[in-house]
């Protein structure tokens, strides 16, 4: 079995002992708790590791006051922690800081072993949460890029398409096909991945709100939607026709021609072209081709939805 060690365990470790470290040369008392608090704070995300370090360092500041006011006002003595933590958690979840409750915990733990509330404690308490947090975020600052990997899964997804639409294609000239359909599956769990971490990348950008990829994936979603209705039209054509060998052209075309660049608007154009020829035809002889035809206009006008999603996603790309 291949053992390997991700960024974020390195992170965690090298934050861990630089803030145990700094924590311990400032001469605070409990420097140890700093480790925790790095290795609480430190997410997959720096907008997540903000969100968490801000929610921990207003809990474990509330909860100075609070452990002041229970432990002074009634007794340090164990079911007062208990009373304590009744009013104290509703509170941080108020307040929505409900992500620090274990660490503001370690704090009041802190102040129930000293038998003391005092402005020093105090100092001490608040400099161990300085620490341990602020190595958080430094450490956080650094996230690896996943471009790479985001144009990895746009180039697996564009093939899974292109072999897709090459299958309609042979199936619609010969009436045969011996697919097995893994792309189906497999594009859809690539595009579920991809949206994942496309949002992921956002997330570590405080200033950027949008992520192209992140639009991209979930244009190619909408359009793999109308992939997977378009797939039991095309096997539903028992005979072949004029209109199919047509389709079977534009779509072996199309498929030549997927990638993040092309122009919809050239396909658009053709697809109501080939319409228009649709309807200067001869009228179906037979049932059959009736259906079949009628399969083929479904097809056309489901294409052609395909092509308008792409055409959206490439105005919004140039906004």
């Amino acid at each position: 079995m291949k053992y390997r060690i991700g960024y974020r365990t390195i992170k965690t470790a090298a934050g861990t002992a630089i803030s145990i470290l700094i924590a311990q040369q400032l001469g605070l008392h409990n420097f140890a708790s700093a480790g925790i608090l790095t290795i609480l704070c430190i997410q997959v995300t720096k907008r997540r590791s903000l969100r968490t370090a801000w929610d921990r360092f207003l809990a474990c500041v509330l909860a100075m006051p609070f452990s002041a006011v229970f432990f002074e006002g009634i007794a340090y003595h164990p079911p007062v922690i208990g009373v304590l933590l009744v009013f104290f958690i509703p509170t941080l979840v108020m307040l929505k800081a409900k992500d620090g409750v274990v660490t503001s915990t370690v704090i009041i733990l802190h102040i129930y072993m000293a038998h003391n509330i005092s402005l020093a404690n105090f100092l001490n308490e608040l400099g161990v949460i300085s620490v341990g947090i602020g190595v958080a975020l430094l450490i956080n600052l650094y996230m690896p890029s996943v471009e790479k990997i985001l144009r990895d899964y746009q180039r697996k997804i564009e093939e899974n398409f292109k072999i897709i639409f090459y299958e309609m294609v042979r199936y619609l000239r010969t009436g045969e096909s011996d697919w097995e359909g893994k792309e189906i599956t497999e594009s859809a769990r690539l595009l579920d991945e991809a949206k994942m971490l496309a949002l992921r990348d956002m997330e570590n950008h405080f200033l950027r709100e949008e992520n192209i990829y992140f639009h991209y994936f979930k244009m190619r979603e909408k359009q793999f939607e109308i992939i997977e209705r378009v797939l039991p039209i095309v096997t539903s054509m028992t005979s072949k026709v004029k209109q199919g060998k047509m389709i079977a052209d534009f779509l072996e075309e199309l498929s030549e021609n997927i990638h993040p660049g092309n122009t919809p608007h050239l396909y658009i154009d053709k697809l109501n072209g080939m319409k228009k020829e649709f309807e200067e035809m001869e009228l179906p002889k037979t049932r059959e081709e009736f259906e079949t035809r009628a399969a083929l206009l479904q097809l056309v006008n489901e294409m052609n939805d395909y092509l308008i999603i792409k055409s959206s996603f490439q105005a919004k790309k140039r906004k």
